[in-house]
């Protein structure tokens, strides 16, 4: 006969004395006992012979079993419980916890409903909990409890939200109003800090429930999570009837999965609140809520600032191509730049520094898609930027002349420089009488701006504008005085500003969206206006100290990029060190270097082909070295379970934690590759290494990847007595030695706070692979310096090797490719070869 499965009994126990007791069970009355659980056995069926063992009256099914921290123990954690030897309590069930949190929440009685909405922010994220919540029409009475409630008692509900919209079901009927609503809570600069935090987060999630995002597998996941909590389907309901009752009319089916809210729709909510609460925004207007999150940058609550900069990068990351160039403009309008170079300076948090250089990587994808967007002259916001360049420079206007049969037709703005030619359409197709010459004033070649600007897009009209507004004076007395030379002697400033936004668009690598090259933060491409003007500036001065005329502009092109790389090339350097280099470097000493430069390196690597070359190339290693860095998360690596060191700067959300030492202080993670969703990391912790076999078998325990919201280094010490591969043994901590934080160590923190894992590599190897790994899984993003020199390396081999098959084949590499003059009507068609 098998033997019983727990054994409460103290004579058992005397005349048995090998059935050890494995746990501590406590009751809602106070009463403890040792019991003996058996692992194999479901949980249900524990507290069933719990109930009967303690000789409890009502129904078993009214119980659950929690550890010491409230933890719902289920058929998943149980026997990491009995293991663990953790003290367990018998509480009353997912479902009556339910019913009675219910009850309050309909109640509205001030003290019951917040002790309600503690219980709920605890319980929510618990699957059974959840269930049942959602089934008995929770998230609607939920939001209604939002709507009208404030202080405490609303921060305390957003927080449930919160952690409610953690799981990846149940949350696919928020009604438009509550969203609406949710954007007014966090437009008030005045609202609470823990108000605030979570209304952030919650429209953070809402922006990356994109449906472009959303993969077969998360419906069939979701649908199969709808129907356990909606139940069996209706027919009625599914062809189009009668709603569940859990469901208000205007919210949309369970089944329908969480993926239908996504940035399009928050966007447009933003500004309609905007325009509903101050009247129509022509876009000069900062959006109300967009100011008043970048203004919590700027907060004394390091997390309300760390909440904030998440926000600000689900925004840039998830921005569609309808409108992403509206919101640029917004965040350039809020000087969000230097709002992010101020923050970086007033702590030194790892969590923030990772946000950071996520925002960092966002912002190269914008300033590569803007400049990789031509000018549309039939844009608003294009030609009331040309409009304030043009009246920043205060040029004499030309008199004006009675139009004539061979005189293009011009915009009733024609003194303020843009002119509509040909059909009207806005696209120069055609230029002016020459008599009356309008943007070649300013240093453009010719009157043709979609085509002056089609290497620089809008980035180089964003960086002109700046120029012409940020420094006024200064554009207007170079704009003046170029004027006043010999034209063969003039500097085309215009065409010059141009060309430093190509050269440091060079510099910082802005080859592709979503690759960024840089490992480390770069204040300085954020300043990116303030050092094309310095470069700008050293532009003209080698003109001027040269005595360049129109034919050196190359000569003199090549000399910036010179300048830029050497004095860009420490981003850690003072400000006023780059100034010096930029207004005050010699012309010697800059055309010598560039002379040293040259003898290292072939005229070929600067050619416009081999430049495009080198960023293909680029592309192409980085996607090599992702895969390979994910899958090195697939094969799998030992790691020490650090101890969590004290985390130096100020912002850290890490929940406190026991440092008594862990009895298995070795982890062996890998990344599922069963399914192509890679959702789920796997584990085992141990004693000591031990041979790991291929698969999952041997990998019991899991992670859920989804939940991972950011990963952070140095973040944890090495137990003591714990010898990693790499450490020599006088680095070995021992016992008693203070917690120092290894380099080698990172953290992944949940989304539902706290850190789900704290591990230390055995090597800078390992540490680059998986902190990079982890990286690239859930972005285009690297921050380790070696995973950066691996892909530069590969571009420089890729690029030679194309470069070797060329010269073999003598291919003579023009410098630039012309493109064909436009026909002058549209009186032709394309020849049909066959």
């Amino acid at each position: 006969m098998k033997p019983t499965a727990i054994n409460t009994s103290s004579a058992a126990l005397q005349s048995k004395p090998a059935l050890v007791p494995t746990n501590s069970v406590s009751t809602k009355d106070g009463f403890s006992v040792r019991a003996r659980i058996d692992p194999t056995l479901p949980v249900a069926d524990v507290i069933r012979q719990l109930c009967s063992n303690l000789k409890v009256a009502d129904h078993p099914a009214l119980y659950a079993l929690r550890d010491e921290h409230d933890v719902l123990i289920t058929d998943t954690n149980l026997r990491k419980a009995i293991k663990d030897k953790v003290n367990l309590k018998l509480v009353n069930s997912p479902v009556v916890e339910v019913v009675d949190i219910m009850e309050k929440l309909s109640g509205r009685e001030e003290k019951s409903l917040k002790l309600a909405l503690f219980s709920l922010q605890k319980y929510i994220q618990e699957d059974q909990f959840a269930g049942e919540f959602l089934k008995r029409g929770g998230l609607a009475e939920l939001l209604n409890v939002i709507g009208v409630s404030h202080g405490n008692t609303l921060a305390y509900a957003l927080k449930a939200l919160q952690n409610l919209m953690s799981l990846d079901y149940g949350w696919s009927n928020i009604p438009t109003p509550f969203i609406s609503t949710l954007i007014e809570i966090l437009a008030k600069p005045k609202n609470l800090v823990n108000v605030c935090r979570p209304a952030t987060s919650i429209l953070k999630r809402l922006v990356e429930a994109d449906p472009r995002f959303a993969t077969e597998a998360d419906f069939v996941g979701v649908n199969k999570s709808a129907q356990s909590v909606a139940g069996p389907s209706n027919s009625k309901t599914s062809s189009g009837g009668k709603n569940p009752p859990s469901i208000k009319p205007g919210m949309k089916p369970l089944s329908e999965g969480i993926w239908n809210y996504g940035f399009d729709l928050i966007f447009d909510l933003m500004k309609a609140q905007d325009e509903g609460e101050l009247g129509p925004n022509t876009g000069e207007r900062p959006i109300k809520v967009l100011e008043t999150v970048v203004k919590r940058l700027s907060s004394g609550d390091s997390m309300m600032a760390m909440d904030s900069m998440l926000l600000i990068n689900s925004l840039l990351k998830n921005a569609t191509d309808t409108q992403w160039q509206e919101l640029a403009d917004q965040l350039e309008r809020l000087n969000l730049r230097k709002a992010v170079i101020r923050l970086t300076s007033l702590t030194t948090s790892e969590e923030l520094n990772s946000s950071t250089l996520e925002f960092q990587a966002n912002l190269m994808s914008f300033a590569y898609r803007r400049k990789n967007t031509p000018i549309d002259l039939s844009s608003p916001s294009v030609r009331n930027t040309l409009d304030i360049i043009w009246a920043a420079a205060k040029l004499p206007q030309p008199e004006a002349t009675t139009p004539t049969r061979n005189t293009p037709r011009s915009s009733p703005k024609v003194r303020t420089g843009w002119q509509d030619f040909g059909s009207g359409d806005g696209i120069l197709y055609e230029e002016p009488d020459a008599d009356h010459p309008t943007w070649v004033k300013l240093g453009f070649d010719s009157e043709n701006l979609r085509t002056e600007f089609a290497r620089v897009g809008l980035l180089g009209l964003d960086c002109l504008r700046a120029l012409a507004t940020a420094w006024a004076d200064y554009f207007q007395e170079i704009v003046l005085e170029q004027l006043s030379r010999p034209p063969e002697r003039r500097c085309p400033v215009a065409k010059a500003s141009n060309e430093i936004v190509e050269l440091l668009s060079e510099h910082y690598r802005l080859f592709a969206p979503s690759y960024s090259s840089a490992p480390s933060f770069q204040p300085y491409f954020l300043s990116f206006h303030r050092v094309h003007n310095l470069a700008l500036k050293f532009f003209l001065r080698v003109w001027d100290e040269i005595g360049a005329a129109a034919s050196d502009f190359s000569r003199v092109a090549a000399l910036a990029q010179s300048q830029i790389n050497y004095a860009l090339r420490d981003e850690t350097r003072p400000w006023h060190e780059v100034e010096h280099d930029f207004l005050e470097s010699e012309y010697r000493e800059v055309r010598e270097r560039q002379m040293r430069e040259l003898e290292q390196q072939d005229d070929l690597l600067s050619k416009p082909p081999v430049r495009t070359l080198r960023a293909k190339l680029y592309k192409d290693s980085f996607e090599f070295i992702r895969s390979q860095r994910i899958q090195c998360l697939t094969q799998g690596a030992w790691f020490v379970n650090g101890i969590p060191a004290p985390l130096t700067g100020a912002g850290s959300s890490r929940e406190s934690v026991s440092l008594k030492r862990n009895t298995r202080p070795w982890k062996f993670l890998r990344l599922a590759s069963i399914d192509k969703s890679m959702r789920y990391l796997h584990f085992v912790d141990s004693v000591v290494k031990i041979p790991i076999r291929n698969g999952l078998d041997d990998l019991p325990e899991r992670i859920d990847a989804s939940l991972i919201l950011e990963v952070i280094t140095r973040t944890s010490a090495i137990p003591p007595n714990i010898h990693p591969g790499s450490m020599s043994p006088s680095d070995i901590p021992t016992t008693g030695s203070p917690l120092i934080a290894s380099p080698l160590s990172f953290s992944l923190l949940s989304t539902r706070g706290g850190s789900l894992a704290d591990l230390v590599a055995e090597n800078s190897t390992v540490f680059s692979d998986w902190i990079d790994g982890f990286n690239m899984l859930q972005g285009d993003h690297f921050t380790t310096k070696e995973t950066a020199e691996f892909v530069q390396s590969l571009t420089e081999i890729g690029l030679k090797i194309k470069l070797l098959d060329l010269s073999g084949e003598k291919v003579d590499i023009p410098d630039a490719l012309n493109p064909p003059t436009l026909p002058s009507t549209t009186d032709f068609f394309f020849a049909d070869y066959d």
